[in-house]
């Protein structure tokens, strides 16, 4: 089945493939023995993604009081949001019951409408943290058993780590994405069990290592790219010890550390690239993947079979039989377009048009709803929840006979088959993780009717604003009364200030003070990763067709998978 995407502004056409039709009738729900069929959808896939994401803020922190007791909180929600915030702690104890807010569904009114009048009544806990796992880390969101972390997110049992995004198991790291079990690492990217390196890419059991892309098992070496099991290569070229160590020396001090990254990334472009990187898995594609088997369209995933069109869904347990979910995982099983779904204890078993609920199951357009909750239908901030339709308690017998009269409903309203539209999200494009993955410019955002926010900095209390060009290069001539200081961004102008604990890892790890706002430098990380897409092209090599997420006009040499191993073993 051919489609178009409904988006005036992308108009893409897109493929419904049989299976896909499959896939909605095997989750189209079931009430007194009649299926609710789920209709094909109506966007293309990226349209969908982006609107699953616009309502996920990882990052973007705000200061506010909080609602119930006027205490100062830091925040995920913006004091402008409608929706009373509490304390998590307050949040998550058996002192508040969402179910105090439930209503009747109104016939006569769209089923948006009625979910949107919920959720601005509804409170709404400050952060996504795991406040007993949690130990000096208030900086920080959708984290879990971690310790003395800064501005970390999306991160589970770290401790001692500052502006990472997406690690797990690591200790002492800053500024990393996506890595894991690494110690000592800094500005490294999809990397894994790596100690005391920086600037690393796609790279494996790496040791004292800088500027490194798509390396495993080495040690000591430097701007290098497809390595496997080295010591003491410069740019690919064996050397001596000694001589080795010379010219890190003299590279490290020659050029200041951004023209280091540029000069690495020039040398990168010019050596062969594997078109996607999906390990110990079968039938899939994507980019990112692990120990995955049968997923198409899915990217930076791990133990999954049977999904499509997934982002962000890994874990312990297996996920299976999903389409379109993004994030979390733990095993999510058997849903379909969500967003931060899964277990942890337990899983998310059936999910529909859901957001941010774990662990449950049989939950229908419902956000937020947590620890267990299960048969719930428009449901908001529920903990433990069962039978429940906007919030409201009711028996099984009669949640089975209201559901699927909703179901009629908002069918006729064309609001049955839909996650929830990008524009009720409750954070603004810019601050949800939509604009780290699909940025799009203020008057992009705006002309599509969707919320932006301009950043605003609060300007820290501090003897002196510096500019970042000012800095002194070597980190032997930062005084300590840096911590003191307001840092301007070289790239936005915003400042920013170096912390005890980050200053203590630059000068233990011999690196200079950086130069942008944490904010930016996370952007370029983000820049360095390719796309959640596939382009058709031809191996470099064999000429075999491919599917890569390199756009045919970057200037890589993309290789298949056979012939980059052959080349590189």
């Amino acid at each position: 089945m051919q489609r178009t995407c409904r988006n005036p502004w992308c108009a893409q056409p897109f493929t419904v493939t049989d299976d896909n039709l499959a896939f909605y009738d095997k989750v189209s729900p079931i009430f007194n023995g009649k299926k609710e069929l789920i209709p094909p959808p109506t966007f293309c896939p990226e349209c969908r993604m982006r609107r699953r994401l616009a309502w996920r803020n990882e990052r973007t922190l705000h200061r506010r009081t909080e609602s119930r007791t006027g205490k100062p909180i830091l925040s995920i929600h913006h004091p402008d949001n409608p929706y009373p915030v509490y304390e998590n702690t307050y949040w998550w104890s058996d002192a508040f019951d969402a179910k105090k807010y439930g209503r009747d569904f109104d016939f006569t009114r769209p089923f948006l409408d009625q979910f949107l009048k919920l959720k601005a009544i509804v409170p709404m806990p400050a952060r996504t943290i795991d406040e007993p796992t949690t130990e000096n880390s208030e900086y920080c969101n959708e984290a879990g058993s971690i310790k003395n972390c800064y501005l970390c997110f999306e991160i589970i049992q770290l401790e001692d780590c500052m502006y990472c995004r997406g690690v797990g198991c690591s200790n002492t790291c800053v500024d990393c994405l996506n890595c894991a079990y690494c110690t000592f690492c800094y500005q490294s990217i999809e990397s894994l069990n790596c100690y005391g390196s920086t600037f690393l890419n796609d790279c494996r059991e790496c040791n004292e290592c800088h500027f490194l892309a798509d390396c495993y098992g080495c040690n000591n070496c430097y701007g290098c790219v497809n390595l496997r099991n080295k010591q003491f290569c410069f740019f690919n070229e064996q050397m001596p010890e000694m001589a080795y160590r010379q010219r890190v020396q003299e590279k490290f001090a020659s050029l200041p550390q951004e023209a280091l990254l540029r000069e690495f990334l020039t040398f990168k472009e010019k050596q062969i690239a594997r078109a996607t990187h999906i390990r110990q898995s079968e039938q899939c594609s994507g980019d990112y993947l692990i120990n995955c088997k049968n997923c198409l369209q899915c990217f930076s995933c791990g133990d999954c079979e049977d999904c499509q069109y997934c982002d962000g869904v890994a874990g312990s347990e297996r996920n299976c039989d999903c389409m379109d979910v993004t994030h979390f995982g733990v095993g999510a099983l058997m849903s379909y377009e969500c967003q931060c779904i899964g277990g942890n204890p337990g899983s998310t078993y059936h999910a529909l048009f859901s957001d941010s609920c774990w662990p449950g199951s049989e939950l229908i357009c419902c956000h937020y709803c947590v620890a267990t909750t299960e048969h719930c239908f428009g449901c908001i901030g529920l903990k433990k929840g069962k039978y429940c339709v906007f919030n409201k308690q009711y028996t099984k017998e009669e949640y089975d006979q209201l559901v699927p009269k909703i179901i009629a409903h908002i069918r006729e309203t064309n609001e049955w088959g839909e996650f929830f539209p990008a524009g009720n999200s409750p954070f603004c494009y810019n601050e949800s993780s939509a604009h780290e993955h699909l940025p799009l410019t203020k008057e992009e955002v705006l002309a599509r009717g969707w919320k932006w926010r301009d950043q605003t900095d609060e300007m820290p209390k501090v003897d002196k604003i510096i500019p970042a060009s000012q800095l002194p290069d070597s980190i032997d001539d930062i005084p300590d009364d840096i911590l003191n200081w307001a840092i301007e961004c070289e790239a936005t102008k915003r400042p920013f200030k170096i912390i005890k604990q980050e200053l203590e890892f630059y000068r233990q790890m011999r690196l200079p003070v950086p130069h942008f706002h944490p904010d930016e430098r996370h952007r370029r990380r983000m820049a360095l990763r390719n796309p959640r897409k596939l382009w058709n092209r031809q191996c470099a090599k064999c000429q075999q067709p491919i599917a890569t997420s390199y756009s045919p006009e970057r200037p890589e040499i993309v290789y298949c998978e056979s012939c980059y191993l052959a080349a590189v073993y």
